[in-house]
């Protein structure tokens, strides 16, 4: 079980683990900004939901202790760190992403849902503002197939989790599906705005299966699980 931290039973969104709120606004070659619903809606309807496999891999009896602070990584529109949050009013959740347009989309359906233990940040997950082992629980979605520094982000995590504490990594397996979003967001972007060029890729990385497990193997993990179920494989780390 992961250890309790000395918060309120309700923890308020408005308390942050994080020093600062960036000034790391995506620029607008970003496809994130410029079609920010088109990928808000792919999370929200095509992507695997895998709340229930984050649930039990995080808190094996399903009921997270009063208090634990959770962490989201490249939460986009914000649909694990809600669900979250909705579930289990006792725990504080934050979401961290670098893209503003998609962080308005999840503070929107988190005020609309008025759910008040869940906050969301504008951060660069590659250099995280916080102290460490500032969180009991880390969870991260399809970060991989754009992000290019993935060790340092691995390395980012394993820093903010606390003692004992557990990360959850869920990655898709197979380049076409992965990158299906990807370039629907290209065709769209070039079709309702005039620049040609962004920062994302057109198709998505995919590690193997051997790739994937090498990134944890840097880090003194107290224990690392590795697994596949259908298009996914999944990572459950936990800090020693």
């Amino acid at each position: 079980m992961l250890p309790n931290v000395d918060v309120p039973d309700r923890p308020s969104a408005k308390r942050s683990a994080f020093t600062h709120t960036g000034s790391t606004s995506e620029s607008t070659d970003s496809l994130f900004e410029r079609v920010a619903w088109l990928y808000a809606f792919c999370r929200e309807r095509l992507f695997r939901d895998d709340t229930d496999r984050i649930i039990a891999a995080l808190w094996p009896n399903r009921s997270p202790s009063s208090g634990v602070r959770v962490v989201e990584l490249g939460c986009g529109p914000g649909f694990y760190s809600r669900k979250l949050a909705q579930q289990f009013p006792q725990i504080a959740v934050t979401g961290v992403d670098r893209s503003e347009r998609q962080l308005c989309w999840a503070r929107e359906r988190v005020n609309a849902g008025r759910i008040n233990n869940c906050s969301f940040e504008l951060v660069n997950v590659l250099s995280l503002p916080c102290a460490d082992g500032s969180f009991d629980a880390l969870i991260a979605s399809r970060i991989f197939t754009i992000l290019p520094e993935r060790r340092r982000a691995v390395a980012e995590m394993f820093r903010v989790l606390r003692t004992g504490g557990r990360c959850f990594i869920a990655e898709p397996r197979y380049a076409f599906w992965a990158s299906i979003p990807l370039f629907s967001m290209w065709l769209l972007a070039s079709v309702i705005h005039s620049g040609n060029g962004y920062r994302e890729p057109k198709k998505a990385t995919v590690l193997n299966s051997r790739a994937f497990e090498q990134l944890f193997n840097h880090l003194p993990w107290k224990s690392v699980r590795v697994w596949r179920d259908g298009r996914y494989q999944y990572a459950l780390c936990e800090k020693g």
